[in-house]
């Protein structure tokens, strides 16, 4: 793709290093079980939804915050390498986020998630706003603190780019934010937590009270996609055989996010998501997984 006709996509969130532990089965409580591999893989969702959009084809600026640790050094390389501009990335004293992950022969995972320097992002500083000033889409995460979130939405609005938020980790969603966000992009348990409803359809009616548009990814069995005055739209999931499921969502949202910012309309967006989402799913790790442009066109 020529980059100088990629969107321009903004990123705020979080910046994690993930250290990843592959096991046949996750152990219970109190259990020891021994793994098969271990790895340490750059990730966050706000980074990884960065690389991703980066890789499918945008021009990507990313805002938030690593420690002056070895981890900081190594997760603002990565950034770089991924061509993402880093020049709202701060560097505050202490440690990075880290996220310790468990993979289980499946591919399944579970996440405890340490913010560390993330916790800092508590607003906008000077100059944030230039780098979101031309984002046609602005995608924003949970795992730095709501103010911050919060700060950045009204930006994203007042600048007039699309803003997209995952709602991960599942929280309430403030009222100040909602009616900044124009796309939600939950997955099928925390559209649960938000509403109540264990069901994608009604989940979706739910959350198209309080935003314009509402996609829920549903793991293998595709997405839902819903706006208001329209029918729901279902999107299938390319059936792939698993290896790690990490990173497969923020895969999927940075995708979804450059399909929208050139123009694709919310169904062909869906699939070309999906496309980058399975391709993700055949690697090890999040930022690692990632397809690039030419990988998604021709799968």
């Amino acid at each position: 793709m020529n980059r100088a006709a990629a969107p321009r996509i903004a990123v705020f969130g979080s910046v994690n290093m993930d250290l990843v532990a592959y096991v046949d089965t996750v152990p219970a409580s109190g259990e020891t079980v021994q793994g098969r591999q271990f790895r340490q893989i750059p990730g966050g969702k706000g980074a990884n939804q960065a690389i991703a959009a980066a890789r499918a084809g945008a021009d990507v600026a990313f805002l938030g915050a690593v420690g002056d640790d070895a981890f900081g050094v190594q997760l603002r390389t990565t950034l770089v390498d991924s061509g993402v501009d880093v020049s709202g990335l701060r560097t505050v004293a202490g440690a990075s986020g880290v996220a310790h992950i468990v993979v289980d022969a499946a591919g399944s995972n579970s996440i405890i998630v340490i913010p560390g320097a993330n916790g800092t992002v508590t607003a906008l500083r000077e100059g944030d706003t230039r780098l979101l000033d031309g984002a046609r889409v602005l995608l924003l995460q949970l795992e730095t603190p709501m103010s911050g979130v919060v700060a950045a939405a009204r930006a994203g609005r007042s600048l007039g780019a699309t803003t997209m938020l995952t709602p991960a980790p599942a929280r309430p969603l403030p009222a100040e934010l909602l009616e900044c966000v124009d796309v939600l992009l939950p997955n099928q348990h925390e559209a649960a937590a938000l509403t109540g409803h264990d069901d994608p359809e009604r989940a979706l009616a739910a959350l198209l009270e309080s935003v314009p548009e509402v996609v829920v990814t549903l793991g293998g069995d595709g997405s839902l996609y819903g706006a208001r005055g329209r029918e729901p739209v279902r999107v299938p999931a390319v059936r792939v055989e698993p290896v790690d499921t990490t990173g497969a969502g923020d895969t999927f949202c940075g995708a979804f996010a450059v399909a929208r910012a050139e123009g694709r309309d919310p169904e062909e967006a869906l699939r070309f998501a999906a496309r980058a989402a399975a391709l993700s799913v055949r690697r090890q790790g999040a930022s690692t997984s990632m397809p690039t442009r030419a990988e998604i066109d021709a799968f």
